[in-house]
């Protein structure tokens, strides 16, 4: 075995809440209260379609003009509340930032240059951040990327920002592909007729060592790519199936470990399906599993952040929350999708996330406590 591979062995991986930004609230409590409710951020947005339809969509109200620099301008004012100087701009501390489409209003310039610019400005950071953009698999990519970093012993702790929000090339782009739901999205139900969009920034920090209260461990990951379609996934799920399959054997961890599945569920026909073949074919579709998207609406970048936040609310308040849309099952093979909130403990995640050009990936996280 090589040393990095020893050192990769050795080093572990915890994740702290940084700070959390969406149309539910502001904080880990008021998300955590919606969640409890069974609150939905979608609502119908009065013509905002390419020909003025009324669409479903989860919209943060109150930025300013530009939606991007204030979004992520809040974001990190929250996250330097609860993080020393010290920590934030430590040679040690990297960054990593998952986005799919960034400022799309300097598309005539960098859409990525007031990110950098924003962050450079008020955390201040040692090292430039490293920009990960690979369509709606962008979050779990980050994440697992942050890991490696640590377990190569490169950085002692990464600042994971995942962020996208909505503007008209978005919506009318996904309009084009006939892909958006006439009224709130049904992830998973014989009923769903596609995706509702939304925006979002989450925040999370990995760091080497835990702290005293709470952690959540990143055991394991892996990505893939199905070389489907540009926008179509597989129909065997053959992408996430090897993903999920890689993570599992990564984590040294069994699928019967395993007590709730974070799916990406689009709540499309074939993304939706897609997920429950793979499920199948790896003998999990017994386990509880749901889509956080009927609560947030599809983020993009920033889904497998925010969705991985919730994970961790899940895991730290010990209780599975309901897949809003649900109610009978519309895919080939039988989901255990989660029809009401239900206390349980929650030590083990698996969450999953799969994207346009083939893209799919995982994560497994474990509670220490």
């Amino acid at each position: 075995m090589g040393e990095e591979s020893k050192l990769e062995r050795s080093l572990k991986c915890y994740l702290k809440y940084g700070a959390i930004i969406s149309p539910l609230g502001n904080s880990i409590e008021e998300h955590y209260l919606a969640f409890f409710e069974n609150k939905s951020g979608i609502r119908k947005e009065e013509k905002t379609g390419f020909n003025a339809e009324n669409l479903f969509l989860a919209k943060i109200e109150g930025l300013e003009n530009s939606r991007y620099n204030a979004l992520l301008k809040q974001a990190c004012e929250k996250l330097i509340e609860n993080y020393s100087s010290s920590f934030l701009q430590n040679p040690k501390t990297g960054i990593i930032v998952s986005t799919t489409k960034a400022n799309l209003a300097a598309i005539t310039t960098d859409t990525f240059e007031s990110t950098r610019k924003i962050i450079d400005e008020i955390i201040h950071p040692f090292h430039e951040p490293i920009i990960i953009s690979n369509a709606c698999i962008s979050g779990v990519l980050a994440v697992n990327t942050a890991a490696d970093y640590i377990r190569l012993n490169k950085f002692d702790q990464v600042i994971i920002i995942g962020i996208d929000v909505l503007s008209d090339f978005i919506i009318y782009g996904f309009q084009s592909l006939f892909a958006l739901s006439n009224e709130a999205c049904r992830p998973f139900d014989k009923e769903r007729k596609g995706i509702s969009l939304g925006e979002a920034c989450g925040i999370l920090v990995m760091k080497n060592t835990p702290d005293e209260d709470f952690n959540v461990e990143v055991v394991g990951g892996a990505s893939s790519n199905d070389a489907n379609h540009i926008s179509g996934p597989s129909r065997t799920g053959e992408g996430l199936f090897r993903a999920i399959n890689k993570t599992l054997e990564r984590s040294e961890v069994s699928k019967e470990e395993i007590d709730f599945i974070s799916a990406h569920g689009t709540a499309t026909l074939y993304n939706d399906e897609m997920e429950a073949i793979a499920f199948s074919r790896l003998g999990l579709c017994h386990i509880p599993t749901n889509s956080f998207k009927g609560y947030f609406g599809h983020t993009l970048g920033a889904a497998g952040i925010i969705e991985i936040i919730m994970c961790m609310v899940s895991m730290e308040k010990n209780v599975l929350f309901k897949s809003i849309g649900y109610s009978e099952i519309g895919t080939t093979e039988t989901l255990n999708v989660i029809s009401e909130n239900r206390n349980m403990e929650v030590n083990t995640v698996l969450k999953t996330a799969s994207g346009f050009g083939g893209g799919n990936a995982a994560v497994l996280l474990k509670c220490i406590q």
